[in-house]
């Protein structure tokens, strides 16, 4: 039999079935993709076309494309996408020569695209309103395409973080003289986006995330954490999926300390117009596109587009880009991204979560830093019982937790963990971050600026500082030096140990302080910390408050009021416990010697008042109790820093005075009692509360009493009452609160040069009532030096507003007190206005 008939119709349908391929293969090709000049993400469907020949086509799902000519067209090719700048690239001899391959066959193309084009018709309004319908449609399936509905999911998680230089000036940076024997890291300038930027920083963290809704638990086990420079335990759990809180199926999505409106909100259409655009079919699966922008200026709302499955009405990917008037700080672009893939025929889950933030500190012209957070998701299991079976084992109710080993991953495991391979820009930052940390003189750069910085600097395995105390003055010691010394990990990991000495020229007399801090556990927390102090009392120090021995003191004191000078002998010892979840103590032994010293009523004339020894001295032991649920902290190795918590903070103390012991001569008991809460209340901005109380039973001298905290700079502190000198009300007993709306822009946003400005508004409330028995009054009131004043029951009360956010660092308090009546004749004591820094997004 001839097969040969039945190998040529074989030959003749293959040589057909390949005609194309040879065809392109001997013409030319223009090929690449198209992708988002700030956040690097492929954008899919955008529009290709030739000006002069009309020849064009959409990029595909994943941004690609591909032309195929005879010869090279001599054309313009026009890129454009809804919500971006066109695009145009001319075909010439140039192009060809400059990106051309495999001898002058393939020109590859790499187009960033820029978002800012928003053409008015998206606002255009009609009979039927397709984007609003499509919007009423996904809000309508939100309870079952939001992954949280589900009663428990885990997945194995992998974020990576880069910074990057942006906008640098490579060649003068070149010449500038600290920067020279660094010019090495120049060889890895990336100019492929037009404005060169410099990848300087990376981080990964890869670990399993367990979640359960009812009773809802989180719990995270980190199994590696690679990172360079920086070794805090801490920092890698923000890293971590626990704190990855991003959901477009939210009301409000969080960016920084801020919350703005999300696009598929439940009350979007009071803050959003939207428009669909078109759609497409990927895989088999219809995807709608839709356009949306803000109704108004100036509120916290996006620009941005989405594609949603037109059968289950689930987000497929959301693009959300900050809005140019939004009111944030330091910010010229953001981006976010989210995707999401099917894992079953009706479940949409996220794959891929990209937030991009384009920081600008001194403005979008200046040097600034690209910072790109990536995060992916797979593995994805829904509604398991093992999910259920490992969060049991937590002991709180969101844990994360350190896998061994998991700080000191080798090279090998990452090769084979990451969710996608490292990109050539960010393996040369992990060459270039090692080389640098190698060299002497990087390390004396890092050593000043963090001086600088925060006021301390180690040398050897010790610590000095803060050097904004070393030089300051007052009236009562005259030019003060001061100088500190601490121990830091190189001494004893565990162990604190610090000093101060200080000398005042004007009263010839020497201060200091002497602590040692030892750490027994650090998860959960306990230590035990002893101190001696002799020096003056310079105040209630909270947070953010300036002392009077701070160098920048004496500079904004309120005039007229007279400064008031105690010295305090304090002997303490304290242990601290905590115990899951949020639960704490502080168990206190205080021995306590005051000396009067100027503008104070002085101890003489409490002679007699106590048993033995010298008057004014107090022994107290007591114990405090703190209960903070989920509380996030930042920890250095000595100390932590409170992030808060989601729920309110509750802290009580209970003191008793033990007389005969150590020369003490008084006896009293002493409770207090404080709630205390951080709110989002969007779109209102934010509110700080705190109501608090007190009672101390016992005759006593007025430092013993409740003192209630005054301030005596126009620094606006807080946690104090602003035009209330220190000093000058004092009670037994106290009930107060303090609160602190802070809106956002609001009636600034209506504004046009104060919308510009990015001004923020804000309103707070202080009261406080106190009371004093008889005895107390008889022993501090009735002498010549009283000062003091009892508010006998009757509300103090200061009223405040201002403008913040101006020139995005300072805020400005306008300060009232208007109760009790009548008030006080000073004005100092009637209005004030306060300054203070805020370094805030």
């Amino acid at each position: 039999m001839d097969f040969r008939p039945k190998y040529l119709q074989l030959a003749g349908l293959l040589l057909i079935l390949l005609a194309p391929f040879f065809t392109a293969a001997q013409g030319k090709t223009i090929r690449g993709y198209v992708k988002d000049k700030l956040s690097d993400e492929r954008i899919p469907f955008a529009s290709l076309n030739f000006i002069q020949s009309h020849h064009g086509r959409l990029s595909d799902s994943a941004g690609g494309f591909t032309f195929h000519y005879d010869q090279w067209p001599n054309d313009t090719l026009e890129i454009t996408y809804v919500g971006y700048r066109d695009v145009k690239i001319a075909i010439n001899q140039e192009l060809v020569t400059q990106f051309s391959k495999d001898g002058g066959q393939t020109i590859d193309l790499v187009i960033s695209m820029e978002r800012g084009k928003v053409t008015a018709e998206v606002i255009v309004k009609r009979k039927i309103d397709r984007g609003y319908l499509m919007w009423k449609r996904i809000v309508k399936h939100k309870p079952s395409n939001d992954r949280y509905r589900f009663s428990s999911f885990t997945y194995e998680l992998y974020n990576k973080l880069e910074l990057d230089l942006n906008r640098i000036k490579k060649e003068k940076l070149r010449e500038f003289g600290p920067i020279k024997p660094f010019e090495f890291i120049f060889d890895n300038v990336d100019t492929s986006e037009g404005q060169p930027f410099l990848p300087v920083y990376l981080t990964e963290t890869i670990s399993n995330y367990y979640y359960q809704k009812s009773p809802w638990r989180t719990r995270e086990i980190i199994k590696g954490v690679k990172t360079i420079g920086v070794n805090n335990e801490s920092i890698s759990k923000l890293l971590g999926g626990t704190e990855q809180n991003v959901n477009v199926y939210n009301n409000f999505i969080p960016v920084f300390d801020k919350q703005y409106v999300s696009p598929i909100s439940d009350n979007g259409d009071a803050y959003y117009n939207y428009k669909v655009l078109d759609s497409q079919f990927v895989a088999g699966k219809r995807l709608i596109h839709m356009q949306f922008i803000p109704k108004r200026k100036g509120e916290n709302t996006f620009d941005g587009d989405c594609w949603v499955h037109d059968t289950t009405w689930a987000i497929q990917k959301m693009t959300l880009v900050l809005n140019k008037e939004a009111n944030i700080n330091f910010i010229d672009k953001l981006s976010l991204i989210q995707e999401y893939k099917q894992i079953n025929d009706s479940t949409w889950f996220l794959v891929k979560d990209k937030f991009v933030a384009d920081i600008a500190p001194i403005g979008k012209s200046g040097f600034g830093v690209i910072g790109r957070k990536t995060t992916t998701y797979k593995d994805i299991i829904v509604n398991q019982p093992f999910i259920r079976d490992s969060i049991a084992r937590n002991k709180v109710q969101s844990e994360i937790r350190f896998a061994d080993s998991a700080m000191v991953k080798a090279d090998s495991y990452w090769t084979g963990s990451r969710h996608d391979s490292l990109s050539k820009n960010e393996k040369a930052i992990y060459a270039m971050i090692d080389t640098l940390q190698k060299m002497p003189l990087f390390k004396r750069y890092v050593t000043t600026i963090n001086f600088l910085a925060t006021g301390y600097r180690n040398v050897g395995n010790f610590e000095i500082g803060p050097w904004y105390n070393w030089f300051t003055g007052n009236q009562w010691e005259g030019f003060r030096m001061r100088f500190d010394l601490g121990t830091n990990p190189k001494f004893n990991k565990n162990l604190y140990l610090h000093g101060y000495l200080a000398y005042g020229f004007g009263d010839k007399a020497f201060k200091g302080k002497l602590e040692a801090k030892y750490l027994i556990s650090r998860s959960p927390r306990s230590y035990i910390h002893g101190s001696y102090t002799k020096d003056l009392d310079n105040g209630q120090v909270y947070y953010d408050d300036i002392s009077t021995d701070n160098i920048f003191a004496l500079a904004i004191r309120k005039q007229g009021i007279p400064i008031k000078f105690m010295q305090v002998q304090e002997t303490k010892f304290e242990y601290f416990k905590e115990w899951n979840p949020g639960i704490s103590a502080t168990f206190m032994g205080i021995h306590k010697i005051w000396d009067p010293l100027l503008n104070l009523p002085p101890k003489e004339l409490f002679e007699g008042t106590g048993a033995k020894g010298n008057n004014l001295t107090n022994l107290e032991l007591g114990v405090r109790l703190r209960f903070a649920y989920n509380e996030r902290f930042l920890e250095t190795n000595f100390n932590r820093f409170s992030l808060g918590s989601t729920y309110p903070i509750v802290e009580f103390l209970y003191a008793r005075g033990v007389p005969g012991l150590l020369n003490s001569n008084y006896k009293y008991d002493k409770i207090y009692l404080s709630v205390s809460d951080y709110l989002k209340i969007a779109p209102l901005g934010s509110l700080y509360y705190n109501v608090f109380g007190g009672k101390v039973s016992g005759t006593l001298p007025y430092m013993m009493l409740n003192v209630i905290p005054g301030n005596e700079i126009y620094y606006y502190n807080k946690y104090a009452f602003n035009l209330m000198a220190r000093w000058e009300y004092i009670g037994d007993r106290y009930t107060g609160f303090n609160i602190e709306h802070n809106i956002g822009n609001g009636l600034f946003k209506y504004i046009p040069l104060t919308r510009k400005l990015k001004f923020r508004q804000f309103w707070s409330a202080k009261g406080i009532t106190t009371g004093i028995t008889e005895a107390n009054k008889e022993l501090n009131f009735n002498n010549p030096y009283n000062q003091f004043k009892d508010l006998n029951g009757k509300l103090y009360l200061e009223l405040g507003t201002g403008v913040d956010n101006i020139f995005k660092v300072f805020r400005l308090d306008f300060v009232w007190r208007v109760l009790p009546q009548p008030l006080p004749e000073a004005r100092v004591s009637r209005f004030g206005i306060f300054g203070s820094f805020r370094l805030a997004f």
